[in-house]
């Protein structure tokens, strides 16, 4: 839950317009679909109802209920869908509560560091998918490594199917996911010079993938599991994704094809 002082608020008022009960140039439809689409937040549900019926009423009982990385993660996208809708350069006044808005952030962030998962993407069409990222985003924002696990898991058994798909190398859909990154690996290294360090770190992330399985199937929400505590879950999702950000780099042309 975020701790926010009255002056804050209104640092958050301004920067979206908020005074009149109104968020910047949204109706209710618009903002419904926005939270919806890039959060998966129902934003007007009664969860969030009990300031009043207008959207900043609801945008600031949010504010005020959700875990502060999600609340911040919100409130940047809002900045960036705010500025992106000008139509024309920002005035000083603008640039003021930019400054402010973000001054702010920084010190709700505080020490807070949450998991990177910019190599996370909706790499195709597939409602599957779509709520997949989506999942694994909210759980990252919420800094919940654990609960994210076996999501990243279903990812990753998609993302180098899609991968051997887009370099016609066969698989089969009882691959385990170590099988699959294996496979991967061997094609990789066919065209890819690697440095010796590189090759080894890339060949040994197959055994890690394979551990991964494990850690899914008995350590993970999958089931009915005792769950990885928070630290170790944040190293095991940062190690995964490591090395889905390597590929990204490597292999990008074939990584969102």
């Amino acid at each position: 839950m975020v701790q926010i002082k009255h002056s804050e608020m209104r640092v958050i008022d301004d920067a979206f317009d908020m005074h009149g009960g109104y968020v910047l140039d949204f109706s209710d439809r618009t903002m419904r679909e926005y939270f919806e689409d890039e959060f998966g937040i129902e934003i007007y549900q009664e969860k969030y109802a009990f300031n009043g019926s207008s959207k900043a009423k609801h945008l600031r009982a949010f504010i005020a209920t959700e875990d502060v990385g999600l609340v911040c993660r919100v409130l940047r996208s809002l900045w960036t869908y705010r500025q992106s809708h000008r139509n024309e350069p920002p005035t000083l006044a603008d640039q003021g509560k930019e400054k402010r808005l973000f001054e702010l952030l920084t010190r709700l962030e505080g020490n807070i560091s949450l998991a990177s998962t910019d190599a996370i993407d909706r790499f195709k069409q597939d409602e599957t998918l779509e709520e997949l990222v989506g999942a694994i985003h909210r759980d990252i924002a919420a800094n919940k490594p654990a609960s994210a696990l076996d999501r990243l898991h279903t990812y990753c058994m998609k993302k180098f199917a899609h991968l051997l798909d887009a370099r016609g190398v066969p698989w089969d859909r009882d691959d385990p996911l170590h099988s699959r990154v294996g496979k991967y690996v061997k094609a990789l290294e066919g065209d890819k010079p690697l440095h010796e360090i590189t090759r080894r770190i890339v060949k040994s992330s197959i055994s890690v993938f394979e551990q991964f399985n494990d850690v899914r199937n008995n350590k993970s929400f999958a089931h009915d599991n005792a769950i990885v505590e928070h630290a170790e879950a944040r190293f095991i999702f940062d190690s995964i994704h490591a090395f889905l950000r390597f590929v990204k780099v490597l292999d990008g042309a074939r990584f969102g094809a």
